[in-house]
């Protein structure tokens, strides 16, 4: 199983829980927005920095777009600046500035710095060191539920952005926005592509 599959398939369980109207209506409008004239709207421009760099590690362009190219980190960053309250927004800041102060104690320079070998080690390191999201069960979760931290966390969100996005939706993702008959029971050989929500 190749990366971009693993990380379709991860986000696909994610994004069930994940359908708020608010958030989608947030997406679409970021679809609109110009890439070249897009001025953060929470973030200052470094953490925008940071948050691209992330998106774009996380999900590079290949045969089909990347996360920039749906514009993941402007829905983000408008996330942040409509939903969440003051100190909220506040441990954004904070989370992003730690992220960077330990890339840079780590390897002297900040995440949107490194190389792609040091970002990918970076990665790896976090994905040793970072909570895991609770087993779940019939959409429930199994034992207590504990924070996920920051790293995974926008990754997870990221992950959503991007697979709830228009282009993503309709052009890689299967869609059939007027579906037919209902096959409760069928060989999952028969299922083919992931389908878009």
């Amino acid at each position: 199983m190749n990366r971009r599959d693993a990380l379709k398939k991860s986000a696909l369980a994610l994004g069930a829980a994940a359908g708020a109207p608010t958030l989608l209506s947030l997406l679409q409008s970021c679809a609109q927005q110009d890439r070249l004239t897009w001025t953060p709207q929470f973030l200052s421009e470094d953490h925008a920095i940071f948050l691209s760099s992330f998106v774009d590690f996380l999900l590079p362009k290949t045969e089909t777009p990347g996360g920039l190219d749906v514009k993941a980190d402007v829905f983000i960053d408008l996330m942040y600046a409509k939903t969440y309250d003051e100190e909220g927004q506040k441990q954004v800041v904070a989370e992003i500035e730690k992220f960077n102060a330990d890339c840079k104690e780590k390897y002297g320079k900040v995440f949107a710095e490194l190389s792609e070998e040091e970002k990918a080690a970076c990665f790896k390191e976090q994905e040793a060191n970072s909570p895991k999201f609770a087993k779940k069960v019939w959409g429930g979760d199994v034992g207590p539920r504990e924070p996920v931290g920051f790293y995974r966390g926008l990754k997870s969100t990221v992950l959503w952005a991007y697979f709830s996005s228009e282009e993503i939706g309709k052009n890689v993702l299967s869609y059939d926005p007027i579906p037919g008959e209902y096959r409760g029971c069928m060989p999952l050989s028969e299922i083919g592509n992931t389908w878009s929500l």
